[in-house]
């Protein structure tokens, strides 16, 4: 998969392509549906399979008092995308000249003038253009008039619920983790430089990798999770927190702290790790005495042994 950001200079397709449109953030079971059926529908009518998403979240450049925190980052988005057969990953910059810009000309001047479009895959609620004025309807009416197919991919459920990236964000929000790996297809994950902390976890017998969370994402509320954190390439189980170490006079911010369970004491600052959040154990808490925080980390500690059967 060859990754294209609209800003480079040769961006014009001479091979006739498939697009997928849309946000896509979080890479949910619903976007998945979309990218297997482009993927497919390409590869059938040798089209090159590109998958159009924006560098930036639309929402957040249209209303700049509205933040939208993001479920995944681009370098997990570009990650992700790279198991699949996606040809191309497509980041078009948005910014408020773009946004301006009529759903008609959108896809007559970037679609298929520059990316020589034969066939557009989207969702049953997509929205382009300025002021989301173009909808489903009318790219399928843009299609007759400009000859190019156009596939929609109707509602995915899970349960009662319609998955969307307002409802991964909803649950993550709440901490249901399990939730959000059936929405995900896949368990949530942040990603940090491991950095020098306090050494608090050393102090109390249970060192801990600590990393500090991207500014940009959607975080799950303050407290204890199994996790796994991947490092070089391998899988170790653990428990992380997430807060602002109250019991010991708190933070400026919120930190990432994993123990890593069966990890012998190695020096792990400065590696890149991604901290995959399992399950919620408890919320945070300030505690009375160091010996009262020992104690409640050592069940914590047995509660992921018992999870992982060490």
């Amino acid at each position: 998969m060859k990754v294209v950001y609209g800003t480079d200079e040769c961006t014009k397709f001479i091979r006739p392509t498939g697009i997928g449109l849309g946000n896509f953030d979080g890479l949910h079971v619903g976007h998945l549906a979309l990218i297997n059926t482009l993927i497919t529908e390409s590869i059938f009518n040798s089209f090159d399979s590109v998958l159009y998403t924006f560098s930036k979240h639309t929402e957040n450049i249209i209303n700049k008092k509205l933040h939208t925190p993001l479920v995944i980052t681009n370098e997990k988005k570009i990650q992700l995308l790279k198991r699949t057969r996606l040809d191309y990953l497509y980041f078009e910059k948005f910014d408020e000249a773009f946004s301006k810009m009529k759903p008609e000309t959108f896809v007559k001047d970037i679609l298929i003038k520059r990316l020589n479009m034969k066939l557009a895959v989207a969702g049953f609620n997509y929205r382009f253009g300025h002021r989301g004025e173009g909808d489903v309807d009318l790219l399928r009416k843009l299609g007759k008039d400009l000859g190019f197919r156009v596939i929609i991919i109707e509602p995915i459920k899970q349960g009662d619920d319609v998955v969307s990236s307002t409802l991964v964000r909803k649950n993550i929000l709440k901490g249901d983790m399990g939730r959000v790996f059936e929405l995900l297809g896949r368990h949530y994950s942040v990603t940090g430089i491991v950095e020098k902390g306090r050494r608090v976890g050393n102090t109390i017998g249970f060192p801990t990798a600590n990393i500090s969370p991207e500014n940009e994402l959607v975080l799950p509320p303050d407290g204890v999770y199994i996790s796994k954190t991947c490092i070089d390439g391998k899988i170790y189980p653990g428990i992380t927190n997430i807060g602002k170490n109250p019991t010991f006079g708190g933070l400026d911010k919120r930190c990432i702290e994993t123990h890593i369970l069966n990890f012998e004491n190695r020096d792990i600052y400065g590696k890149k790790i991604e901290v995959f959040l399992m399950e919620s154990v408890r919320g945070e808490k300030k505690f009375d005495s160091v010996q009262q925080l020992i104690e409640q980390v050592k069940r914590d500690v047995e509660v992921a042994k018992n999870y992982f059967h060490l």
